[in-house]
């Protein structure tokens, strides 16, 4: 069934307030999945919200949330509590006999839906015809399992925030030029590092014809940058990180490379959310941090972690919306379902996408081993 805009509804039972409160849903979930744990597994990521992380079997980033999809072969159901991008890696990397389940299918990402297979096909073509070097297609794992094919079809690959530096080092062993999508901050942020300079970078919009850009600075170019960025990291500011610094001098400002290059070039840290994590964790007590980063995982670093004073650098709630899409009630949901026998919101990427969709990833495992 279409719904007014022309899309399919999505197929999700309601649990209404009046059906069970919220504590009664937490409850029978408890009981829901102690009672399926020989079938089913719950994968939850770090921005998840506390009352659906407690249900995670494992939890991680993105490439940790891969790589522990790719272990999985023996629960015919994996219940992926993130984002639409994230079920579909989940799919790639798991056998045919498997069901990864999205628990609400309007959990999306705005980064993602920044870059769509039409619009790269066409940027690709503009390029190609603007140089003779050889340009290698690298994109986030943060878009559709169409532009994951993409750079598999086009001999490039996939990066996270984790291995970024590792893969790009990797594609100017193949090629002269870069091309990097859909987010410009972390592809800048991680370049920049690498020792390549702000004028070898040009940023392409899909939005202006070619981009915004000529064949010459194509040609001129090193690293050609996607008009793409996280709703939630670019909330943070230089000058929050200056206020900070003014402010509580003892505190350290770490950051995530999806911030813009001026607020990670102010920041006294940045890396991934596993590197974040596992600098707050390593610590001595005592130590104070201003963490830019998604607020549930801020708030949950400072439970976890209480000899030590942890902070969101921005002053305003920087919360991905679209991963708290993801309530218990719909987890609630996707288990009763499963109990039925009649499982819903699986996810399913066709044959075509996902041949050369796992040649990228494929070479992205074997290249963060």
């Amino acid at each position: 069934m279409l719904d007014l805009f022309g899309k399919e509804e999505v197929h999700r039972p309601i649990i209404s307030q009046e059906e069970l409160s919220d504590e009664e849903v937490l409850v029978e979930l408890r009981k829901i999945k102690e009672e399926l744990k020989d079938e089913v597994v719950v994968l939850g990521h770090h921005y998840q919200q506390d009352d659906v992380i407690e249900f995670a079997d494992y939890k991680g980033d993105s490439l940790k949330l891969a790589q522990d999809a790719a272990l999985l072969k023996d629960k015919p159901y994996i219940i992926f509590c993130g984002v639409h991008f994230m079920a579909e890696t989940a799919d790639m990397l798991t056998g045919d006999d498997q069901n990864v389940i999205l628990p609400d299918m309007q959990a999306g990402c705005s980064m993602a839906d920044m870059a769509n297979r039409e619009e790269i096909d066409k940027a690709w073509d503009f390029m190609r015809k603007s140089t003779n070097d050889k340009i290698i297609p690298i994109t986030y794992i943060n878009c559709a399992a169409t532009l994951k094919s993409f750079v598999g079809e086009n001999d490039g690959t996939i990066c996270t925030s984790s291995n970024a530096q590792n893969i790009i080092k990797w594609a100017f062993d193949q090629g002269k030029k870069l091309l990097f999508f859909p987010d410009q901050h972390l592809g800048r942020n991680t370049c920049h590092d690498l020792g390549i300079s702000l004028d070898e970078m040009v940023v392409y919009n899909p939005n202006m014809l070619n981009g915004g850009l000529t064949s010459e600075q194509i040609d001129k170019a090193k690293v050609i940058l996607w008009y793409g960025f996280c709703s939630v990291h670019q909330g943070f500011t230089a000058t929050q990180v200056e206020q900070i610094k003014k402010e509580k001098p003892d505190t350290t400002v770490i950051v995530h490379p999806e911030c813009n290059f001026e607020v990670v070039q102010a920041a006294h840290d940045n890396g991934s959310t596993a590197y974040i994590i596992n600098k707050i964790k390593e610590a001595p007590a005592g130590s104070k941090f201003a963490v830019g980063t998604e607020i549930n995982l801020v708030n949950r670093l400072a439970n976890d972690f209480p000899d030590k004073e942890i902070t969101s650098l921005s002053p305003y709630q920087c919360l991905c919306t679209t991963m708290y899409r993801v309530r218990p009630r719909w987890l609630l949901a996707s288990f009763r379902a499963i109990k039925e026998n009649k499982p819903i919101n699986i996810i399913k990427v066709d044959d075509k996408t996902k041949e050369y969709s796992l040649k990228a990833l494929n070479k992205m495992l074997e290249l963060s081993k």
